[in-house]
C-alpha cells in the first residue's frame, strides 16, 4: 500500500501548478492536494488570507479524509504552512518536505514582496502574467488574491507566524530545501531554521530556482522518495 502524500502549493498559486511533479510521485506515493482559500478558483474566505487559516483549512481536510497524521511537501508558502500545522496540530503530521520557502519575515523584506504582487502593474507588465493568474484563479478575481496575499505578507513582516522559539519546538522529522538559483528564499534562513527545527536537515539544490514550473520533477521525486520513504533512487 503506498503511502500518501500532501502536495500544498505557494502564495497566489494554486494545486494544479504541481500536477506535473504528482504526475512523478504517483508511481511511490498516494498523491493528495488541495486549494486554500480563494485560490484556484475557491471561494474566498470571510476574514483575510492569513497563514493559521490555511492550516485550519489543513486540519480539516485532513480530519475529513482520514488522513493523519500526514507525510507532507510544501512548496513555498505551502511549507510554511505545514510547519504551522505541525506546530499547533502536532497530531496531524508525520514528516515535511519544503522546497522555497520564506522564513525570514521582517517589515522591509515584507514590502518588498508585497510591492511585486500589485494588480495593476502585472496587468500592464506581464500581460502574459496575469492570464495565467486570470487562468489559474477563475472564477475568482485574480487581482484580488494578489492584494490579500500582498495584505497577508505585510501582516506577516509585522508578526511572523512562527517565531524562533516557535521552530525549536516541533519536532517533525523534516527536510528544508531551496534552490541555489532562488533569488527570493535565500540558503541562509532555510539553514538557520533547520538548525532551531528539532529534527531537521537543509538541502541545497543544485541549478534550481524559486518558480516550481521550473524545478525537475524527477529530482524532487528522487530527494521524496528518499525522504519518506527511506530509499535511493538511481539518477
Amino acid at each position: 500500500m503506498k503511502q500518501r502524500l500532501l502536495l500544498l502549493h505557494g502564495a497566489i498559486g494554486s494545486g494544479k501548478q504541481l500536477d506535473p511533479l504528482a504526475a512523478v510521485l504517483r508511481e511511490n506515493f498516494e498523491i493528495r492536494s488541495i486549494n486554500f482559500s480563494g485560490h484556484g478558483g475557491e471561494p474566498f474566505p470571510e476574514e483575510g488570507f492569513s497563514i493559521p487559516l490555511f492550516a485550519r483549512e489543513v486540519h480539516s481536510y485532513l480530519a475529513r479524509t482520514n488522513n493523519s497524521p500526514a507525510n507532507i511537501f510544501g512548496y513555498s508558502m505551502g511549507g510554511y504552512v505545514a510547519l504551522y500545522l505541525a506546530k499547533h496540530f502536532p497530531a496531524s503530521v508525520n514528516r515535511i518536505f519544503t522546497l522555497a520557502t520564506k522564513f525570514d519575515w521582517n517589515e522591509s523584506g515584507a514590502a518588498k514582496e508585497s510591492g511585486m504582487l500589485v494588480p495593476e502593474k502585472i496587468a500592464e507588465k506581464v500581460q502574459d502574467f496575469a492570464r495565467q493568474l486570470q487562468e489559474r484563479h477563475a472564477p475568482q478575481d485574480w487581482k484580488a488574491v494578489l492584494r490579500k496575499t500582498s495584505d497577508m505578507m505585510l501582516e506577516m513582516g509585522k508578526t511572523p507566524p512562527l517565531s524562533k522559539e516557535d521552530f525549536k519546538t516541533i519536532p517533525h522529522k523534516a527536510v528544508l530545501s531551496v534552490g541555489d538559483k532562488d533569488k527570493m528564499v535565500s540558503r541562509e534562513e532555510t539553514q538557520e531554521v533547520s538548525t532551531l527545527l528539532p529534527n531537521a536537515s537543509c538541502i541545497i539544490l543544485k541549478d534550481v530556482p524559486h518558480p516550481i514550473e521550473q524545478v525537475s520533477p524527477q529530482l524532487l521525486n528522487s530527494e521524496l522518495i528518499s525522504f519518506f520513504l527511506n530509499k535511493q533512487t538511481v539518477q
